[in-house]
């Protein structure tokens, strides 16, 4: 029997991303700074099937732009550093597909464009979010569904407001159609 593929699932608290390949029986190994583990601080875990990567956007989203100027260099750095480790993780261990998956905002400007820029509501959830992927993948058949208006702004997302910890990671959780869609083409 072959031993199970690895996953190495970067940035990930909710688990969200990487669960349908838990559920298929894939080893996933998560590493997250909020379960105390500091991706830039990660050994070498040998070779890996698969990277999924979701680097926090705190100090990179473009809905957070109002605050880029007030927060200084040492956010951008802290946030373009988490970025640099996931990739670094990509080059040693040149896994068979990786992605890296942060919402519209600055980071383009490190990474150069996008390969596939999506909202939640291609995938089959009702809701709008911006969000940009980068990497060596296989892109998602999409499943599209007319997004749900909650507030003024439109999606639920935009309705949390707020700066909690709590609020930031709701807001953060991969759409489970975008993640099942995902594993399906990049199993």
């Amino acid at each position: 029997m072959n031993p199970p593929k690895i996953i190495l699932s970067l940035c990930d608290f909710s688990g969200a991303w990487s669960a349908p390949y838990t559920d298929a029986g894939y080893k996933v190994i998560r590493v997250d700074l909020k379960t105390g583990q500091d991706v830039r601080l990660l050994e070498y875990p040998g070779r890996v099937h698969g990277i999924l990567a979701a680097p926090p956007c705190t100090h990179l989203a473009a809905s957070g732009a109002r605050w880029w100027k007030d927060k200084g260099d040492d956010a951008l750095v802290e946030g373009v550093s988490l970025v640099d480790a996931c990739l670094r993780f990509v080059a040693v261990c040149s896994p068979v597909w990786w992605a890296l998956e942060n919402p519209v905002g600055r980071l383009r400007t490190y990474l150069g464009p996008p390969r596939l820029i999506f909202n939640p509501c291609d995938y089959g959830d009702p809701y709008t979010k911006r969000t940009c992927l980068w990497g060596e993948f296989q892109i998602p058949y999409k499943t599209p569904v007319k997004p749900l208006r909650v507030c003024s702004q439109g999606s639920w997302v935009q309705k949390l407001g707020g700066k909690s910890e709590r609020t930031k990671e709701l807001r953060s959780i991969t759409p489970p159609g975008f993640a099942r869609e995902f594993f399906r083409a990049n199993p």
